[in-house]
């Protein structure tokens, strides 16, 4: 396998500026000029623009600046909400599920480098998939590193540095991020630590 967008999608080394790649990412560079431009009020051209760069479900919502290498590499679900400063490394593959959300400043990176400055001298670089699960909350100023899996119902903390994956329904902070505890069904009744709800529609009507 020589094509080097190929070994970029099979996660192989590979070098950036062959096959065409270059040209890509000029071309998802422009796109991008185009969509963090966008005037507020034209939220059906903004729409439209994300969605040439990115495969969404329904109910897409990512604040300007948003950053990427490729677009095409990213597949998020419904209902998808990233806030401002969204970056996403997509040399990799990202696949985000539904129902998830991310704070402030996000970073999602398949991209790295070998340590070896000899090897990484080279040129070879390497992406390796990223995956997220449905109903996560990714907390503002989050780096999430190359191969994370990330699985459902997970709530990761701002500030965390994600290096390795995370089970189902649990809370994980920190760098390296670690699992706190398991989310259980009690905490649906607050809606901040100790804080309970004081309305009666924060749940699903059953």
């Amino acid at each position: 396998m020589e094509n080097m967008k190929e070994r970029m999608l099979a996660n192989l080394p590979y070098k950036a500026w062959l096959d065409g790649l270059s040209e890509e990412r000029a071309e998802c560079k422009r796109r991008l000029y185009e969509f963090n431009n966008c005037h507020p009020d034209e939220a059906e051209k903004s729409d439209r623009i994300i969605r040439s760069l990115i495969k969404a479900g329904d109910e897409l919502h990512i604040e300007q600046p948003f950053k990427c290498d490729y677009g095409y590499n990213i597949e998020v679900g419904n209902n998808f909400f990233a806030n401002y400063g969204f970056t996403v490394l997509d040399v990799g593959k990202v696949r985000i599920g539904n129902d998830c959300m991310c704070g402030p400043d996000v970073s999602i990176y398949t991209a790295g480098h070998p340590v070896h400055y000899e090897a990484r001298n080279s040129g070879y670089e390497y992406g390796i998939d990223v995956t997220i699960g449905d109903n996560v909350w990714i907390g503002g100023h989050t780096v999430i590193l190359p191969g994370v899996k990330i699985g459902n119902g997970v709530v990761i903390g701002a500030g965390s540095v994600v290096t390795k994956s995370i089970p189902d329904c649990c809370i994980a902070a920190g760098n390296p991020a670690r699992v706190i505890r398991k989310i259980t069904d009690e905490d649906k009744h607050y809606y901040y630590k100790d804080r309970k709800f004081d309305v009666d529609d924060y749940l699903p009507k059953e």
